[in-house]
């Protein structure tokens, strides 16, 4: 599961696309730059090797922004991995269509703005945001 996660609106983009590599992560950004495609968007992402932009294409609509190397926490979107993985704790699954079910339909679909805002509420963006651009 890929997903952006908008600590400003709330505004989220999850897409479930089997396997971790760059060009899976380009096909990620391709289907991202159809939500709102007049809209830029400002994604940050870790050093993971399947971030790595060579040899893929960027939609010009996207910026991508690399934090330092073990800063997980400057990055809104892995706070919503961890209160996603915290939902998991006790719980156990006969298979991998009802642990997909369960996600989408318990968790993921119960994310609101609000919620994503609370979660990925982080000064600086929202500062840096606001002082850049008009909203």
């Amino acid at each position: 599961m890929y997903g952006s996660f908008s600590p400003i609106n709330g505004d989220t983009f999850i897409l479930e696309i089997e396997g971790v590599d760059a060009k899976i992560f380009e096909a990620y950004l391709q289907e991202f730059y159809k939500q709102k495609p007049d809209e830029l968007k400002i994604l940050i992402i870790d050093n993971a090797e399947f971030h790595s932009t060579k040899n893929i294409s960027v939609p010009e609509n996207i910026i991508l922004v690399n934090i330092p190397p073990y800063n997980p926490e400057l990055n809104p979107t892995e706070k919503i991995w961890h209160y996603i993985k915290s939902r998991f704790k006790n719980h156990v699954f006969e298979n991998m269509k009802n642990l997909k079910n369960w996600l989408y339909e318990d968790v993921v679909q119960n994310l609101t703005p609000e919620t994503i805002m609370s979660i990925t509420n982080n000064n600086f963006y929202r500062n840096a945001f606001f002082s850049a651009f008009q909203y």
